[in-house]
């Protein structure tokens, strides 16, 4: 997909926890008063201690939090900002999008796509079990209620898809949270697809309220998802219609954003319907 492989993304941070239902369920009645392990307003560090090559340019990175019931502390929705240095040295920070939620204690995971000009995919590669990554949080305008909407539709592309798995899970693993979440989620080929066996763990797991609808520019040969990009048509067919109750989340590379208000907008969906990360 062109848009997406002109976009200008150094690093992909995606944070990705696999825990039981029953855990998260326990968070959402016991855990929400915990001491998060941000800080606003200073960096931290949190030592790496694990680190799982997952493809040739894809990792996945386990930071160890304060203790080993710590929580993060990141309010849905919200995301972080990690400093580190490019391949001369200088400083560099970036912003990433966390998947776990406080129902994962004791640690957070990042998974990193790591381009070669990347200026903290240099600091990602570089990094070994034992040292030591600088976090500020919780940073971010998208703050989630319970039951602030009866659906959400979500448009994602790339490393776009980071938000809207926080977002998404948080909703599916809370029992007293009844929304619905449509999410289309556009790549240019099959193994660009980030985060996809836990995206269709969720929707086999919750198939009355997450539905997900891939998009490749350039598929495989047996494919039965959407092909190119992202059009009115497949929003339409996929994703709430306007309404005072729905909202429409939207987070890719900046033309996949231009275009998909765009198409928002000539279907009638509101300024207030939607939301771009």
């Amino acid at each position: 997909m062109e848009i997406l492989e002109s976009y200008g993304v150094e690093t992909v941070g995606i944070a990705v926890a696999v825990v039981a239902v029953a855990a998260g369920a326990a968070y959402f009645y016991f855990g929400k008063k915990s001491k998060g392990s941000l800080d606003p307003q200073n960096f931290k560090d949190f030592k790496l201690v694990e680190k799982n090559q997952l493809s040739h340019n894809v990792a996945k990175f386990r930071f160890a939090l304060p203790t080993p019931t710590s929580v993060l502390g990141l309010p849905i929705g919200q995301h972080i900002s990690c400093r580190g240095k490019d391949n001369v040295g200088e400083e560099v920070i970036k912003p990433y999008t966390p998947t776990t939620l406080d129902s994962d204690l004791g640690y957070f995971e990042l998974v990193i796509k790591m381009y070669p000009q990347g200026r903290m995919s240099h600091h990602f590669r570089e990094m070994r079990v034992g040292d030591y990554l600088s976090v500020k949080g919780p940073k971010g305008r998208f703050k989630y209620q319970v039951g602030q909407v009866r659906a959400f539709g979500m448009l994602a592309g790339g490393s776009g898809i980071t938000p809207m798995f926080q977002v998404t899970r948080a909703i599916l693993e809370n029992p007293t949270d009844k929304t619905k979440v449509h999410l289309i989620y556009a790549n240019v080929t099959y193994e660009d697809i980030l985060l996809k066996e836990e995206l269709d763990s969720l929707a086999r797991n919750y198939p009355d309220r997450f539905q997900i609808y891939y998009v490749l520019n350039q598929p495989p040969d047996e494919w039965n998802g959407g092909v190119g990009f992202v059009s009115k048509e497949m929003i339409k067919a996929h994703c709430p219609a306007p309404a005072s109750d729905i909202q429409i989340l939207r987070c890719g590379p900046p033309p996949m954003n231009k275009a998909m208000a765009a198409h928002l907008d000539d279907l009638g969906y509101t300024k207030e319907m939607q939301f771009q990360f």
